[in-house]
């Protein structure tokens, strides 16, 4: 029974991106049912706050989960997400052919042919969100390896982002807590600039990555070898699907849709690491990354918010990552991204997290660069002359 709860516990995103697919083909107010289930969850992560969790191991330390079928969820999640961007082009296509309005039944089930603006806008929105939350996915296999590399790849690929697979296992792992970091949000930073500063960041990173490493091996920078170049072809797929499904108005629902994923996977990097500080050339620690160990982020988000364990065993399956006395926030993460969006908020509340870390967890070094930050008039953090 133990066995059943750990591995179930980490099946409600797989859950919820397959009943947001259905209330798109069903269609009619079903196609917001992925926004509806994202409110949704926002209460229960608020609800769940002052529950937390451990890590959960038998008597001789063997962990309860089983590594085939959670790398098989994950697997299975890049047809699903393929899946919800042909059911949204789908819905596109009705939409720009002026399909008339028809109930109709397959299986049984009814649901509406045609669709009217209003609800496509819920689909787009839907899609965008879920695509984002299956990011985490993406994250996790970017540390295999193996085929899960590729898949990872590919997922991130659905929302235009495979350069992060490199940048964030030779960027963000190595240069967590500094400057030359761009997923690491300094102080004072909002989380709509960093979620461009971010995602151009570590995409300058892989092309840069890729350049030097065909300059050495005399092989031109132009062509199936750069893997930043290859990353984007992945795309390509995504986007020839959107232009036959609606042209212009399609490619635009495809922009919103990675706007909004992308959007959601910086706000993780930003939650994760806002305000934190590593000198540079010391070991990574479990004191440089905020931990989330809140019931249902931890479910939810698959252990993304064991940040502290996590940075310093970077390998580790999601499942055995545990509590380790880092820094912590005290709220889930659909929490406090609610926070995110209200700037002036998201700064009162880390305040206090941030004066804390500062006294008890930076180094001397640390807390020096710490006192020579400052907020400009726009809000983001620079460092004193």
């Amino acid at each position: 029974m133990k066995t059943f709860y750990v591995n179930a516990r980490y099946l409600i995103v797989p859950l919820m991106t397959i009943a947001t697919i259905l209330g798109l083909l069903i269609g009619n107010t079903f196609a917001w049912l992925g926004v509806i289930l994202f409110g949704i969850n926002t209460i229960i992560d608020t609800l769940t706050k002052n529950i937390h969790l451990r890590a959960d191991f038998d008597k001789n330390g063997n962990s309860y989960g089983i590594k085939k079928l959670q790398y098989a969820v994950m697997y299975f999640m890049l047809p699903t997400f393929i899946l919800l961007q042909f059911v949204l082009a789908w819905r596109l296509f009705q939409y720009t052919s002026f399909i008339p309005f028809e109930t109709m039944s397959f299986l049984g089930v009814s649901y509406q042919n045609g669709i009217s603006g209003f609800n496509l806008i819920g689909s787009v929105l839907s899609a965008g969100l879920w695509a984002g939350l299956g990011i985490i996915y993406g994250h996790e296999l970017s540390h295999n390896r193996k085929e899960g590399f590729l898949v990872s790849r590919l997922i991130m690929a659905l929302s235009g982002a495979s350069h992060f697979t490199y940048a964030h296992v030779y960027n963000h792992h190595l240069d967590l807590g500094h400057e030359d970091d761009p997923a690491t949000a300094p102080r004072g930073r909002n989380v709509y600039s960093h979620a461009w500063l971010s995602h151009a960041g570590q995409s300058q990173y892989s092309f840069d990555l890729e350049r030097d490493k065909l300059k050495r091996q005399n092989k031109s920078f132009f062509s199936l070898n750069n893997k930043w170049i290859l990353g984007y072809l992945y795309s390509l797929p995504s986007i020839l699907l959107f232009v036959w499904a609606g042209g212009v108005f399609g490619i635009l629902a495809l922009i919103i849709v990675w706007a909004i994923s992308n959007f959601l996977l910086e706000a993780l990097n930003f939650m994760g690491h806002y305000g934190l500080i590593r000198e540079k050339g010391k070991p990574v620690e479990h004191r440089h990354s905020w931990d989330n160990d809140n019931l249902f982020t931890s479910w939810f988000f698959i252990e993304i918010g064991r940040q502290g364990d996590h940075h310093v065993r970077g390998e580790t399956y999601f499942w055995e990552l545990d509590d380790v006395g880092g820094p912590n926030y005290g709220i889930g993460y659909f929490s406090l991204f609610v926070l995110t969006l209200i700037p002036s908020l998201f700064r009162k509340y880390v305040q206090k997290h941030l004066d804390n870390w500062d006294k008890n967890y930076a180094s001397d070094e640390e807390r020096l660069i710490a006192s020579k930050f400052n907020i400009n008039k726009t809000g983001e953090a620079s460092l004193a002359s």
